[in-house]
């Protein structure tokens, strides 16, 4: 069965469509690489706050490590847009 499936996955190109679960490991790669950078700033940077207003509220670690998670996953996007 998987033979006939990859037989009709073909193109006119020879070039066999690509697999889901690898974009999904690849993007999950990226998300986990920018976690790390965001981890890896967190600890660097230390302790942050934002003051608004005359009122000031702590930024932990979960924050930045979340930012970097969503900037991985935009540089995984502009690669996929540059393919």
């Amino acid at each position: 069965m998987r033979c006939s499936f990859l037989k009709l996955a073909k193109q006119g190109d020879n070039t066999i469509i690509p697999n889901k679960d690898d974009d999904l490991k690849e993007a999950a790669g990226f998300a986990a690489g920018g976690a790390l950078a965001g981890a890896g700033i967190s600890a660097t940077v230390g302790g942050m706050g934002l003051a608004v207003g005359g009122t000031a509220v702590a930024i932990g670690a979960a924050p930045v490590v979340a930012a970097g998670a969503v900037v991985g996953l935009a540089a995984y996007g502009l690669k996929k847009l540059l393919d």
